[in-house]
């Protein structure tokens, strides 16, 4: 049927159903319809044991901690726990312990007070109860105290901070490739100028790296062909390129390229001051 020919009267009788069931308005409540008992509990006072419910008795009705008077505390205290003990026997049990204490305390009250030797009045029962009452408030209040501090997760979130720690300016890597073709380019051009002298020379690895740092220093780049000198015959250079590469293992050197097939520079690598 086409909404816009629906009964004005069946719209206004859906308005007032109770619910909605599978789409289809309820207007009265099932009469096989079972509600448990203990479907909906309001708990408008919440206590975290017997001390909590008998320090809560107390400073309710401002009655002087040290000087509590037993027979209203224990009338309400024990009003409580019967409330509680017909819905939660295992949560009961623990307050009536605390309601036998309270009896107890009545009870040796009512007697007449013993004198103890040497003519000192007895302690008054209710001592040891104040006691525990008055610690357990300062334990209480501590708790909110550290309750009401910041807590991470709650209140706030940790930053995350990051910090370079190397401010050294990082090069592109040279492959292998460009390293191998530049040195190749190097012998090639010892070749030309090489003359067929035998000689015994003595040289070390040590010494020319000690050549290459001083002639990179005070130079931002140098280009890598520059520290190889051709007319010095092929064993200087092979000598000169392994010193370089002793440097660049031991970080004293960079040797960098902006792109591939790009020329090859060398520097000395960046110490913080």
């Amino acid at each position: 049927m086409d909404a816009a020919l629906a009964d004005p009267a069946q719209e206004e009788a859906a308005a007032v159903a109770l619910a909605r069931l599978y789409g289809e308005p309820l207007f009265a409540l099932p009469q096989d319809l079972y509600i448990p008992p203990d479907a909906l509990e309001v708990f408008l006072d919440a206590f975290e044991g017997p001390l909590d419910l008998l320090l809560y008795l107390i400073r309710k009705q401002n009655f002087n901690i040290l000087d509590i008077p037993m027979v209203e505390v224990t009338r309400q205290y024990l009003a409580y726990v019967d409330e509680i003990r017909s819905r939660n026997l295992e949560l009961a049990a623990e307050y009536l312990l605390m309601a036998a204490m309270l009896i107890e305390i009545k009870s040796r009250m009512l007697l007449p007070p013993k004198r103890q030797e040497g003519g000192e009045e007895a302690e008054d029962p209710r001592a040891e109860l104040v006691r525990r009452l008055l610690e357990y408030e300062q334990i209480k209040l501590a708790a909110m105290r550290l309750g009401h501090l910041p807590q991470y997760g709650r209140d706030f979130l940790k930053a995350q901070i990051t910090i370079e720690q190397s401010l050294q300016p990082r090069f592109p890597d040279v492959h292998i490739a460009d390293l191998q073709e530049a040195w190749r380019d190097i012998l090639k051009r010892a070749k030309l100028v090489q003359h067929h002298r035998i000689t015994r020379e003595e040289l070390s690895v040590r010494e020319y790296m000690s050549m290459v740092l001083k002639a990179l220093q005070g130079r931002r780049f140098v280009p890598f062909e520059d520290l190889f000198d051709p007319e010095k015959g092929g064993t200087v250079l092979v000598v000169t390129f392994i010193a370089l590469l002793e440097l660049a293992k031991e970080t004293l050197i960079e040797i960098t390229q902006a792109e591939a097939f790009a020329p090859i520079y060398v520097r000395l690598a960046y110490t913080p001051a």
